[in-house]
């Protein structure tokens, strides 16, 4: 399973970024995301240049609300480059807006609300979204698990987990090393964490952004096997297959 450390809080890109990302570049984390929303452009162009020159893998989460908004998140992260876009519900516009590129693009399952995101609907819904979704040609999911209002979160890992052989992100609300084994158990490919490092909840003893982190590399590296990646073009052969 894979971490992905969202340089966000609250749902915001946080406004320190490049500072950040230089504290973690040599901590091992190779897969770094950020949100298009709590610093300028300039800044953004400047942080996803700096992911790739460390050889990460680059992500855009949309958590705008509008349709025009998220569409303009869109086309923010085709401008980007980005490797992987995830989030939104307008899956067809979307598809439409990466045709042609590299960008893998894994939407939202269930009906996310407001800002920060909360996320409604039951396993039937994110059965419903996750098969619409791979019949689209998305390359996986985003799955905001623990920020479920209507259900239990881990039924929805393994209810998204049951219906799509792409890749299955759970983000949002994962604030300690035992969230990070119950999604890896419930059979997540990757997950994200954001918030809950940059506030000491992971090793809530611990004084660092670097312990915490360090903390959600060894709850992987103590977890179930991680999976192979998502190959570059976004296309997912096999269940449970994310190759790079």
């Amino acid at each position: 399973m894979d971490f992905i450390f969202m340089l966000t809080r609250d749902d915001r890109t946080v406004t320190d970024c490049l500072d950040v990302l230089d504290a973690v570049r040599d901590l091992g984390v190779v897969h770094l995301g950020f949100k298009d929303v709590g610093v300028e452009p300039a800044t953004l162009d400047r942080l996803h240049r700096q992911i790739k020159d460390m050889g990460a893998t680059s992500y855009l989460e949309v958590v705008s609300t509008t349709r025009e908004e998220a569409l303009t998140s869109v086309r923010r992260a085709v401008d980007l480059g980005v490797d992987r876009l995830m989030g939104g519900t307008w899956i067809d516009e979307t598809l439409e807006l990466v045709a042609g590129t590299s960008v893998a693009y894994l939407p939202f399952v269930g009906e996310p609300l407001g800002h920060p995101t909360r996320l409604a609907g039951g396993p039937d819904r994110i059965t419903d979204d996750c098969l619409r979704a791979e019949a689209a040609g998305c390359a996986g999911v985003d799955l905001l698990a623990y920020r479920a209002t209507d259900a239990d979160p881990l039924d929805l890992v393994r209810a998204a987990r049951a219906a799509t052989t792409g890749s299955l992100v759970v983000a949002g609300g994962i604030s300690s090393t035992e969230r990070i084994r119950a999604v890896a158990a419930a059979g997540a490919d990757a997950f994200t964490i954001g918030s809950a490092a940059f506030d000491g909840s992971l090793r809530p003893r611990a004084g660092t952004l670097a312990a915490q982190l360090g903390a959600a590399l060894e709850a992987v590296a103590s977890g179930p096997a991680p999976s192979p990646r998502l190959h570059g073009d976004g296309q997912s052969p096999a269940p449970h297959t994310l190759v790079p």
